[in-house]
């Protein structure tokens, strides 16, 4: 059990069986009245973000999380496979679980995937990545204004805005935490 009192940006637990990140809290001590925990939390299951004041000496569940690295073998129809890198174990996994991380990763990447009561409810691509750009509109000669972009698609099929010196061919380093071109590789 967690009191409000010990709530710090990152805490887990739970409300209603549901599992919860605290994301900011501030407490406050108002000049009359009693102290209480202002807090915003997100869902780590749906991602919808609350906020609420707690009385700081309101408990709750932790929320246990397990976090594993595993291997992203193949994709199947709709389903996308990932091995556990110490037991061999296969798990499939629906493109909802996956979508934001599996643009930015190639088979047998490793990545990052957290459960919740053995349920995985978030799959992360490893921070930075390098990826060859497959498709990207040939740069004008002589257009060298700062700031100069164009979209570029790479090998998985992301699509990422570059700089127009950037050609088909070329690999890149990409930030998969905001999608954003960082150099070439």
């Amino acid at each position: 059990m967690i009191s409000a009192s010990e709530f710090r940006k990152g805490v887990t637990f739970e409300i209603d069986g549901e599992p919860f990140v605290v994301i900011d809290f501030q407490h406050v001590k108002p000049g009359k009245g009693a102290a209480f925990v202002r807090t915003k939390y997100k869902s780590l299951i749906s991602g919808t973000i609350r906020e609420q004041a707690f009385n700081p000496s309101e408990k709750f569940p932790r929320a246990h999380i397990e976090t594993k690295e595993m291997q992203y073998l193949y994709s199947e129809g709709d389903l996308y496979y990932f091995m556990d890198n110490e037991t061999y174990d296969q798990i499939p996994l629906s493109i909802e679980q996956v979508e934001d991380a599996i643009l930015f990763m190639k088979e047998n990447d490793n990545a990052t995937l957290k459960f919740y009561k053995g349920n995985c409810f978030q799959v992360e691509a490893p921070n930075f990545v390098i990826l060859e750009v497959v498709e990207a509109e040939p740069g004008v000669k002589g257009d060298t204004a700062t700031n100069v972009t164009k979209k570029a698609k790479v090998e998985t099929g992301a699509e990422v805005i570059v700089p127009q010196f950037v050609n088909e061919g070329d690999k890149i380093k990409i930030d998969t935490r905001t999608g954003e071109y960082l150099s070439r590789a």
